[in-house]
């Protein structure tokens, strides 16, 4: 199915329903009093996370969505009946915009996360309300408010738990073609990967997560340049960063320790917060080279990007070094949770 993340929709909820104007009508009694009953609430719109669903594209063919008004009032003092909620299903990693003020709703990211997007009107008020000592027969009653209506822009951000940047033709799908069961479309020219893709790595039992294979970026697609932003914030919910690197690039004159400083650039131009989340080097294609040039180019980019960080050298098309790479990111998360079990027993002593 296309990759769609993006999407606006129009959200109306529902109306409420009016107040009965009524008197009380039976046999022997001629003065029965006011019973008008007061009308019922309009429904709300809700959004609701759902990890079944992976695309935003259902949202292109709908994209009016209407909570059911409340029902009248009615006599012998009956209130209407409230109106139905107006459930939207939308995928895991959704976050809700505010097209009009571009202000940000919420984040749904888990399943079954619900989030009330548009609040339904209050029901009118029946004339049995305006009963006093003074008006025992009051002919007025309110009508229902009107339930809010929203334009909202929907983004999907990627869930995962690994991001892997670099330039077009970094090798960063064959990658992930080598270490999950994902297959994007590999080729030998700038942007064949025009749509994030999703791999589950598996370690072992009750050992995996998940990699997310990002379009290429170039310099200046902060600005839009190439696939401009739009994949740019799909690396914003990873816990790390794997930037791939051609350690033997075709283009003449062309720079690897240049690239990474371009990217670091750009990722610190959309949202500096990423610069700070860690981030291994993987050199790739080392197939192309021999072992000693390999090392040799491995080891000038290292020292030329004055690198902290742990840095692999890997033939992902060979299978060499990625086990590896696997290894030391589970052993990495492994550590995360410990930390966090740690920290939550602490806070609870």
């Amino acid at each position: 199915m296309k990759f769609v993340d993006e999407a606006e929709i129009t959200v109306h909820a529902g109306a409420g329903g009016n107040g009965c104007v009524s008197f009380r009508r039976e046999k022997f009694i001629p003065f029965g009093g006011p019973d008008g009953g007061n009308g019922g609430d309009g429904g709300d719109v809700w959004l609701v996370a759902d990890e079944g669903l992976n695309t935003l594209v259902d949202f292109r063919h709908q994209r009016v969505f209407r909570a059911q008004r409340g029902e009248n009032g009615m006599g012998r003092q009956m209130a209407g009946r409230t109106g139905a909620d107006c459930l939207i299903r939308v995928p895991v990693g959704t976050t809700v915009i505010n097209a009009d003020t571009e202000e940000t709703i919420g984040d749904l990211t888990r399943h079954g996360q619900r989030l009330k997007v548009a609040q339904g009107g209050r029901g009118g008020v029946g004339n049995t309300a305006f009963k006093s000592s003074t008006n025992r027969a009051p002919r007025k009653a309110t009508p229902g408010a009107p339930g809010e209506v929203r334009t909202l822009r929907l983004e999907l951000k990627v869930l995962a738990d690994v991001g892997l940047l670099g330039f077009p033709n970094a090798g960063k799908s064959t990658f992930i073609r080598a270490v999950s069961a994902a297959t994007p479309r590999v080729a030998d020219y700038p942007f064949t990967t025009l749509q994030p893709h999703l791999g589950v790595v598996r370690i072992g039992p009750d050992q995996s997560f998940v990699v997310a294979d990002i379009p290429g970026l170039i310099e200046g697609a902060a600005e839009g340049a190439g696939l401009g932003i739009q994949f740019l914030k799909h690396v914003a919910r990873t816990r790390l960063l794997l930037h791939l690197v051609d350690l033997a690039p075709q283009a003449e004159g062309a720079d690897p320790a240049a690239q990474v400083r371009a990217i670091e650039a750009e990722l610190a131009k959309f949202d500096p917060a990423l610069l700070e989340r860690p981030r291994w080097l993987v050199l790739t294609k080392a197939d192309l080279l021999d072992a000693g040039e390999r090392d040799a180019r491995a080891k000038a980019i290292v020292r030329k990007l004055n690198w902290r960080a742990p840095w692999f050298v890997v033939s992902a098309i060979a299978g060499e070094g990625t086990r590896e790479v696997c290894l030391r990111i589970q052993d990495f998360f492994d550590r995360l949770r410990a930390e966090a079990a740690e920290s939550a027993a602490s806070e609870d002593a």
